[in-house]
């Protein structure tokens, strides 16, 4: 009876003291810390697409656009006049009146087409004793006012008004190019500095995992040196390594720093960049497939019609063709009609409602008509080189980022290998070491070459990643795609019960 009290004792005394069995009864509930969610390339572009001011900036084209539209269809828009004209004389054939006072006021609406039509419609009213032979109402006294005026050469549907309506239409596609090419150039350079941002990070654990080894030889160095093992200057040997570890940590440190920096101007919330955390620096994905030669002669071909340069020299080719079209159209003669009502109150007052002309203007030389031709007809030969260049420019692109993908994919394969290879010589020299068969100086020589191709192996794998981001830039997958992450707001080290 005693030892079974005396184990029932022992077993409570145990289980009070073990931290498994206490613990979780008394604090059930306590929930752990969520580990850091890894930030990634698309979710640092759909945060460029949200909020980076420059693309904002670029966005803002488009009320440029629209504000250019509307300025010219103010050309075209009506026009209420209101026009009062008083004339005081003495009438040559009836002279006995002696001097008289009449005019008239009119009130009309004026408006023009853009094919080059001017029409107005309205009221006049008489000031005065007037004849009106035309359209008169009111006891007389009022006239109904049409007028119009008409190109039948020069400016029939081709004109300066006309043309700046034109170029404004083709405002709204320019303002997308340039978005576009924002878009483009800022992905790009997110992508770019993204890598840069992982492969330091990578660096820095890769010097903190060095230094730790090297710490803790340094305590067995020491350790054997007291024992009379090794000789003092191997842990001179030792500690000089520490030190040289330590100073590359806080380089890798430094430069860790300065790229995150970098990649918050990528990085906008509330009007200010966010500096990532550490913790979200994610893991190279492993490589994909190279792109077929099918693929890759479509990509090149979606690529002359989606890549933003392409488009901004067809846009100019359309705005120089406006241009030559109007600098045509001023060699041929000038022959307007027009009807209207007569404007002086002398000639309306006797009489004389209306008034139509025919007016023909031949100019001689042609010097500045001609001159306007030939600027447009060199721009637009210009423009077609232009768009050839461009043309084979993003074929080129697109080779030599297909280059870049095949070279890196074989610089990671090689850079594998050689940190296998370093391994092994680095777990062979410390066997060695731990049978004194040689000294620390090599087992930090092996150590440092081990450094050195992880190091290789994680610029390969950057320069990779860096590689497929030109890809997508050559190809112009970026100029009208969105990404399809969204930006997240997440709090190392918020718990589950928040």
């Amino acid at each position: 009876m005693k030892r079974s009290v005396w184990v029932f004792v022992v077993v409570a005394a145990l289980s009070w003291g073990l931290p498994g069995i206490g613990n979780s009864a008394e604090e059930p509930g306590k929930s752990r810390p969520l580990p850091p969610i890894p930030l990634s390339l698309n979710e640092v572009l759909a945060w460029i697409d949200r909020s980076h001011p420059l693309l904002k900036g670029a966005g803002t084209e488009k009320v440029a656009a629209r504000g250019k539209m509307l300025k010219a269809l103010g050309a075209f828009e009506p026009t209420l006049i209101n026009d009062t004209e008083v004339e005081r004389f003495i009438s040559s054939s009836n002279p006995q009146k002696g001097t008289q006072t009449v005019g008239f006021n009119d009130t009309l609406v004026e408006a023009r087409h853009p094919w080059g039509f001017r029409g107005s419609a309205g009221v006049r009213q008489a000031i005065g004793d007037a004849k009106i032979p035309d359209l008169s109402f009111g006891g007389g006294n009022n006239q109904v006012i049409l007028g119009g005026f008409f190109p039948l050469l020069r400016g029939l549907m081709v004109n300066p008004e006309n043309a700046e309506l034109q170029r404004s239409e083709l405002a709204d596609p320019r303002a997308e190019v340039k978005i576009s090419q924002t878009r483009q150039d800022l992905f790009l350079a997110a992508a770019t500095q993204f890598w840069d941002w992982v492969s330091t990070a990578k660096f820095v654990d890769i010097q903190r995992r060095a230094l730790n080894v090297a710490e803790e030889r340094l305590k067995q160095v020491e350790g054997r040196a007291k024992a009379g093992a090794v000789a003092p200057l191997d842990v001179v040997e030792a500690g000089q390594e520490v030190q040289r570890r330590r100073e590359v940590a806080i380089a890798a440190q430094r430069a860790l720093e300065q790229e995150q920096y970098k990649l918050s101007m990528f990085l906008w919330d509330n009007q200010a960049p966010t500096i990532p955390q550490v913790e979200r620096a994610p893991d190279f994905p492993p490589p994909t497939p190279t792109p077929a030669m099918e693929m890759v002669q479509a990509h090149k071909l979606q690529a002359k019609t989606d890549r933003p340069e392409i488009r901004e020299v067809d846009i100019e080719a359309k705005i120089n063709n406006i241009d030559l079209e109007l600098a045509k159209n001023n060699l041929l003669p000038s022959l307007d009609a027009e009807a209207a009502p007569a404007r002086a109150p002398e000639k309306f007052v006797l009489g004389l409602g209306y008034r139509f002309g025919l007016e023909l203007r031949i100019p001689i030389l042609q010097k500045r008509s001609r001159g306007e031709v030939l600027e447009a007809q060199a721009q637009a030969d210009r423009l077609v080189l232009i768009q050839r260049f461009r043309e084979q420019q993003v074929a080129v692109d697109v080779d030599n980022a297909l280059s870049a993908i095949e070279r890196a994919k074989e610089r990671v394969a090689a850079a594998t290998e050689s940190l296998r290879m370093a391994k092994t010589l680095e777990e062979g020299e410390r066997f060695r070491f731990s049978l004194g068969a040689t000294s620390v100086l090599f087992v930090n020589l092996r150590e440092r070459n081990s450094v050195d191709s992880e190091n290789q192996l994680v610029r390969a794998k950057a320069d990779y990643q860096k590689a497929l981001a030109l890809y997508q830039w050559a190809t112009g997958s970026w100029a009208k795609s969105l990404p399809t992450a969204v930006p997240v707001n997440y709090r190392v080290g918020a718990s589950l019960s928040k």
